[in-house]
C-alpha cells in the first residue's frame, strides 16, 4: 500500500516494511528523521492537519486515509493508504515491536475487567509464571507498575509495552479490553489466546451514540481479536451473555461459561462471612469448597472468570483453587482502607456507574447490621444520565447518603451534584471531599459500614483543567485515625 509520488499503491504489509523506519508517531509533535506519521481522524483534531509538520521533522512516510494521498504527494514522501489507519498504525506497530507475552487474556465489560485482570495475574503467580495485568491500575508486573493514561493503551505504547514485558522475562499476560480502545482498534496486531466477558450496562454515554453501539464495541474482542482456537469464557449471569457465546461459538472459540448458569465452571452455592465468603463450584464432575477472602456476589462472579480463563489456558485446577483462596485483589476495588473509632470498616470502591454503585452496596449490605453509608459523586465531562440514576441507587440500597464532588473537570461542581441530587434529595450535600469523607467516617457506630465510591485507586481530584493530589484511601485513614480509628491492614 506503499507509493511514491501520486497514487497508493499496494502490496506491502506492515510486516515487511515497519521495521525500515526509524520510529512510529501519531503526534507530530513526536516525529524524528525516519519516523512513519500516521495521519489519525480523531474526535478533537485530525491527523491529516499536521502531516506538513510531522514532515518538517524527518517523517519518511505518511499513513492514513486515502483521501489525503494527494495533498501527501505534493510533500514529496511516500504515502500508506488505509481506510482504517487506526488498525494499520496497530499492525505496523505490533510488526515494529516484534514481540509480546506468549499467552495474553484480554478481558472485557463494563465492570470487574481490573479485578479479574489481577486476579488472573495473582493465579499465574501463585502457579509459578512470570505474569502481568494491564489496565486502569497500570502495569503491574513482579518488579512494580508502570502508570498509563488510558485502559488499553494507544496502539504504539501497547506494542512498545508488549516487547518489554516480553524482553523482562514475562510470559503470561491479562489485559483490560475497553470500549474505546477496540473502538479505536487499538488491540490489532496483537496475538490473543484468551478473551473473556464480565457483564454490560450503561457507560460511556458521551462516546458510544447508543448502547447497542457499545455492546457492538465489545462484541469486536469475540468477533475480530482472539486468534483461531482461542479460549473464550462468559460470565453466564450477565445479561447479553447469550451475544458473546454466539459470538465465540461462531468464531469457533473454546468457549467456557461461568457462574450460576455457567455450565463449565457452574456456582452451586455462596455462603457470607464476617471478611470474605465460601463458594461450592461444580467443574467437570466434582464439586469444590473454595473460601473467597473478598465480600460481595460480584467478585465471586469475577474470581470465576479469572478461574475459568485459567484453567481453560492449561493451569491445573486444584492449583487454581487454592489460588483464590489468597486473591488479595485490586488496589481500590472493595478494598478496606480503615477502621472507624466504633470499630466500623471503610471502604473504598472504584464504582462510578449505577450498576456498579448498586453491586457495591448490595454485596456490603449482608456484612451490615447496622447502617450502610457512601460517599460518592460523580465525574464532569463524562455521561451525565447517569447521575441521577446513581443517587437514586444511593437512595434506594444505603441508609446514609453524602454526595460530594468526583472529578468535576470543566463543569460547575454545584451543578453535577445538584444532578445527582435528583435521585436521592434527601443526601447531605458537602462539596469538599475530603471532608466528606471525614464526615462519613464521623458519623459510623459499631455495626455500621461506610463505602467510599468513584476514584477507587486515582491518586489525583480533576479540577478544571489542573490535578491536585488526592487519594480516597489515604484521605480515610487520615480522618479515621485523627478520629481515633485505625488503618486496614494494607493490601499491596
Amino acid at each position: 500500500m506503499e507509493q511514491g509520488s501520486k497514487k497508493p499503491a499496494v502490496g506491502h504489509s506492515p510486516l515487511e516494511t515497519a521495521k525500515k523506519y526509524a520510529g512510529l508517531a501519531s503526534d507530530s509533535r513526536e516525529v524524528k528523521k525516519g519516523f512513519l506519521f500516521a495521519a489519525i481522524p480523531g474526535s478533537k483534531a485530525d491527523g491529516a492537519a499536521f502531516v506538513a509538520d510531522a514532515v518538517s521533522r524527518g517523517a519518511a512516510a505518511v499513513l492514513g486515509r486515502p483521501e489525503i494521498g494527494p495533498a501527501v504527494a505534493k510533500l514529496g514522501v511516500p504515502f500508506i493508504a488505509n481506510e482504517n489507519p487506526r488498525a494499520e498504525l496497530a499492525r505496523y506497530a505490533a510488526a515494529f515491536y516484534g514481540a509480546q507475552p506468549a499467552v495474553v487474556a484480554a478481558v472485557t465489560g463494563t465492570n470487574g475487567k481490573t479485578s479479574i485482570t489481577v486476579f488472573l495475574r495473582e493465579i499465574w503467580t501463585a502457579l509459578g509464571k512470570r505474569a502481568a495485568s494491564m489496565g486502569t491500575i497500570g502495569v503491574v508486573t513482579p518488579t512494580g507498575t508502570i502508570k498509563l493514561n488510558h485502559t488499553t493503551p494507544g496502539p504504539i505504547e501497547l506494542h512498545r509495552l508488549l516487547a518489554q514485558l516480553k524482553q523482562d522475562g514475562i510470559e503470561h499476560l491479562a489485559l483490560e479490553a475497553s470500549s474505546h480502545g477496540l473502538d479505536q482498534s487499538r488491540m490489532a496486531g496483537m496475538d490473543i489466546a484468551a478473551v473473556a466477558f464480565t457483564n454490560i450496562t450503561r457507560d460511556h454515554g458521551d462516546y458510544h451514540p447508543t448502547f447497542e453501539a457499545y455492546l457492538a464495541c465489545k462484541l469486536r474482542l469475540f468477533r475480530e481479536l482472539a486468534r483461531e482456537n482461542a479460549v473464550a469464557v462468559v460470565n453466564a449471569d450477565a445479561a447479553h451473555a447469550e451475544e458473546f457465546a454466539a459470538a465465540a461459538k461462531l468464531r469457533r472459540l473454546r468457549l467456557l461459561t461461568v457462574g450460576e448458569k455457567g455450565d463449565g465452571l457452574k456456582l452451586v452455592s455462596r455462603s457470607v462471612g464476617n471478611d470474605g465468603q465460601t463458594l461450592q463450584i461444580a467443574y467437570d464432575g466434582r464439586t469444590h469448597t473454595v473460601a473467597l477472602p473478598l465480600v460481595g456476589a460480584f467478585q465471586a462472579s469475577n474470581a470465576l472468570v479469572a478461574a475459568g480463563l485459567a484453567i481453560s489456558l492449561g493451569e491445573e485446577v486444584k492449583g487454581v483453587f487454592a489460588a483464590l483462596e489468597n486473591l488479595k485483589g485490586a488496589p481500590g476495588r472493595l478494598e478496606k482502607a480503615a477502621y472507624a473509632k466504633s470499630g466500623a470498616p471503610v471502604f473504598v470502591d472504584y464504582a462510578h456507574t449505577d450498576d456498579a454503585l448498586a453491586n457495591v452496596l448490595t454485596a456490603l449490605r449482608p456484612h451490615t447490621r447496622g447502617k450502610l453509608a457512601v460517599v460518592f459523586g460523580c465525574g464532569g465531562d463524562r455521561d451525565k444520565a447517569k447521575r441521577p440514576l446513581m443517587g437514586a441507587v444511593a437512595k434506594k440500597l444505603a441508609d446514609r447518603l453524602i454526595v460530594t464532588d468526583d472529578n468535576p473537570r470543566s463543569e460547575v461542581p454545584a451543578a453535577i451534584r445538584a444532578e445527582i441530587l435528583k435521585g436521592c434529595p434527601s443526601a447531605v450535600e458537602i462539596g469538599d471531599r475530603a471532608a466528606a469523607i471525614r464526615a462519613g467516617i464521623e458519623a459510623l457506630a459499631e455495626g455500621d459500614i461506610l463505602v467510599i465510591a468513584g476514584k477507587g485507586h486515582e491518586t489525583g481530584q480533576i479540577v478544571g483543567d489542573k490535578v491536585f493530589p488526592f487519594s480516597d484511601r489515604d484521605e480515610a485513614v487520615k480522618a479515621a485515625v485523627e478520629l481515633g480509628g485505625r488503618p486496614a491492614e494494607h493490601k499491596p
